[in-house]
């Protein structure tokens, strides 16, 4: 659908249309009241029983692909893998209900949300919501920036809506900055319940930006998203940023045979420094590591904690639980900080190949549209970025941030499947 033909206007889309889109539009809205973590749960189960009934009692079709299927099939193995882990360790049953809401509220979204891309709803339309968001960035930051240098505090409030029970209050407070125990620097988190989640949320609508015809409306998601990730002062959103530029441009420019005749002497070149490249890297990685080597040392203890007890404790089916580590690394949870390590700790062998497998349909059955269609090509970002990031952040936690990127990976497998 052309740009100047699509037309953002409440009135004119359909009701699964506007949820989607006031549910992104009034972000920080809902940062404001504390309900950014209630949203996605809300809406997505809203959504999919709405699916539901105008499937059963309409008959109307859907188009659902074995990519979407697998993604269903893989959090449903999660839950599995949930109840064993409560009943092998004898965790009881109110134990196991809290667990169960948790997975209805993080792991499960990654399954219901591709399945809603099979709903009418059109991916210009998050691609305008998310440029929105990032000019009401634009906006508020000037003021959060403000309060560090006045020395307002730095959490306004606790939301009363914590009551229902969350990963921590952070979900649900309202942060206008945050000083780094290692650096003494600011940074800021703004709707994301900490920093380096908002450079991924950055990096996000960088590539809903590029997809947006408008050149106003990308200006402004172009901008807030690079704004997001320099405040994050995230290593991973900045590594994310260059990797994503890149992506796009290679997608755009892979027939232009000026790419090959620049890439032929390049590789040329790098065939013959080849090694002193490969020495600056290692020495680029190093002080990346080194310019938060406290950062860096606690998530390597958390990973080694969580595959140690992983692989002498639970195997298969894992713990079922979070726990909370010892003193070396600042009573952080075990396996958090990385996807793998958390899911090998909670949900063992099963539930690392319960997210591998769908992560590995989607981007295979995707692939082969990546140059005829815009769509897949910003899936496979999404795809693409939710793999890198399974190594720095837990999805399971974060999936209520990035939920509109599982509706544009929905989107691609229904046209693919049309």
């Amino acid at each position: 659908m052309g740009s100047k033909r699509f037309n953002p206007d409440p009135t004119a889309m359909n009701t699964d249309e506007k949820i989607i889109w006031y549910s992104i539009t009034y972000t920080y809205l809902f940062w404001v009241l504390g309900a950014m973590y209630i949203v996605a749960p809300v809406i997505g189960w809203i959504l999919l029983l709405r699916m539901a009934k105008r499937y059963i009692f309409e008959r109307e079709d859907f188009v659902l692909t074995p990519a979407q299927l697998c993604w269903i099939f893989g959090m449903c193995t999660m839950l599995i893998a949930l109840v064993i882990a409560h009943f092998d360790f004898e965790l009881g049953t109110p134990k196991l209900i809290k667990s169960s809401i948790g997975w209805a509220k993080g792991w499960a979204l990654l399954a219901v949300f591709p399945l809603l891309g099979s709903l009418k709803i059109r991916p210009e339309l998050i691609y305008r919501a998310c440029c929105i968001v990032c000019k009401h960035t634009l906006i508020i930051l000037p003021f959060c920036i403000l309060a560090w240098l006045v020395g307002l505090p730095s959490t306004l409030y606790v939301s009363p809506l914590s009551i229902i029970g969350g990963p921590g209050p952070e979900f649900f407070s309202v942060s206008l900055y945050e000083i780094d125990p290692g650096s003494g620097t600011p940074r800021w988190r703004l709707f994301t319940p900490w920093a380096p989640a908002l450079g991924m949320m950055g990096n996000l609508f960088l590539n809903f930006a590029i997809q947006e015809k408008e050149r106003r409306y990308k200006v402004y998601g172009v901008l807030g998203s690079l704004v997001m990730i320099l405040v994050s002062q995230s290593r991973l959103a900045i590594v994310c940023y260059f990797l994503l530029l890149g992506y796009f441009a290679f997608i755009r420019w892979h027939r232009s045979p000026w790419l090959y005749f620049l890439a032929s002497p390049s590789v040329l070149l790098l065939g013959l420094v080849g090694i002193q490249v490969i020495e600056k890297i290692e020495l680029s990685i190093a002080a990346i590591k080194s310019a938060r080597a406290g950062s860096t040392r606690v998530r390597e203890h958390l990973g080694q904690i969580a595959l140690q007890r992983w692989s002498n404790e639970a195997l298969v089916w894992g713990h079922g639980i979070v726990e909370r580590g010892p003193h070396l690394v600042e009573y952080m949870p075990i396996g958090s900080h990385h996807t793998w390590f958390g899911l090998l700790f909670v949900k063992g062998l099963v539930g690392a190949i319960a997210l591998a497998l769908p992560l590995i349909c989607s981007l295979l059955s995707l692939i082969s549209e990546i140059s005829k269609s815009p769509v897949a090509a910003s899936a496979i970002a999404v795809l693409l970025q939710i793999f890198l990031y399974t190594f720095g952040e837990n999805l399971e936690i974060l999936a209520y941030l990035f939920w509109p990127g599982l509706i544009i990976v929905g989107i691609a497998h229904k046209r693919k499947g049309q």
